[in-house]
């Protein structure tokens, strides 16, 4: 098992493909003309497997592929087929634009839920949030993953002035679909211009919704990042993620792995980890993973306190969205 100090158990590694993306988000993407990692920097096919194999040996039951656009790597069928031999959980997280160009290798990795990155309903405002014109495309691959029985997360990061508004809308999606739409408060990192008053909360998000529905509580799973709830007559549900106004820290399972091979033991750790450069020179590198996540602080990478409204973010040291991974 691989442990942390405040005996926390982490099974779960989100590994990122590529920071690499076909959309241009704002808040993920600090800018359209981005200098991209060369392919060569990047975690090759065969180093992927070897370090998901160690991590699998060593108590990881479950793995999420992420991005940048995990799919956009022209590698991405042979990454899913090796991965998908490992006896894991196989996830992903996408924009869900080429998911219908990828559905065979998908089905075949023996994915059974895809979380799908989606801000608005609305195809105007979609543009300009990604800055490219695909809304349609990504909500006919929704559909089309639900015709397939694949379980689907819409991934909604919210924020006021923008599409707060839209929350009943997302919420009206799962009355007669078996999805689940996570809001996800806005969260701080490197160039994405974050401010705390753009942040609506879980608390914010609930009235929202308790305007038109009565909400039930859901009993959350084991290392649960979100907290969930059902509504009478929905097929589906809908969860939010209160990394900023109620952190669920206490439970977290997770580790992350860098497109270029850097071990982050938080989201918001400063500090990461080079297993790439260690595997290359035929280190061993359980050592290094063992040493990464016992230095992981108790809570939101030791930078700040869960008082969002006084956080600086240009205080913040971490990388963009975009190079961690979703």
């Amino acid at each position: 098992m691989i442990t942390d100090t405040f005996g926390r158990v982490h099974d779960y590694l989100r590994i990122s493909l590529t920071d690499n993306c076909n959309l241009r988000c704002f808040y993920c993407m600090p800018e359209e003309k981005y200098a991209f990692a060369p392919a060569a920097k990047l975690m090759q096919v065969e180093e992927i497997e070897t370090i998901a194999k160690l991590f699998v040996a060593h108590g990881v039951k479950k793995i999420r592929l992420t991005g940048g656009e995990p799919l956009v790597r022209k590698d991405a069928p042979k990454i899913l087929k090796s991965l998908g031999k490992l006896d894991v959980e196989l996830a992903i997280t996408t924009n869900g634009i080429r998911v219908d160009e990828m559905l065979n290798e998908l089905l075949e990795a023996n994915i059974k839920a895809i979380n799908i990155s989606l801000d608005t309903l609305q195809p105007e405002k979609f543009l300009k949030i990604t800055r490219r014109d695909l809304f349609h495309r990504v909500r006919n691959n929704i559909d089309l993953l639900l015709k397939h029985n694949i379980r689907v997360k819409i991934n909604v990061v919210i924020m006021k002035g923008l599409n707060d508004n839209e929350i009943l809308e997302f919420i009206a999606l799962t009355k007669n679909n078996n999805i689940e739409v996570r809001f996800i408060e806005f969260m701080p990192f490197s160039g994405n211009q974050w401010t705390s008053n753009q942040v609506f909360t879980l608390h914010e998000i609930l009235l929202k919704v308790s305007s038109e529905y009565d909400v039930i509580p859901v009993e959350p799973e084991p290392n649960d990042t979100s907290s969930r709830y059902k509504i009478n007559g929905h097929l589906g549900s809908f969860a939010v993620i209160s990394t900023m106004s109620q952190p669920f820290c206490d439970t977290c399972n997770r580790m992350r792995l860098t497109a270029d091979g850097k071990l982050k033991n938080c989201l918001f750790s400063k500090d990461e980890t080079d297993l790439l450069g260690a595997l290359r020179k035929g280190q061993d590198i359980l050592p290094l993973i063992q040493q990464t996540m016992k230095a992981k602080a108790k809570a939101l990478g030791g930078q700040f306190s869960g008082v969002f409204e006084n956080i600086d973010a240009s205080k913040l040291e971490n990388r963009s969205m975009i190079t961690i991974g979703g």
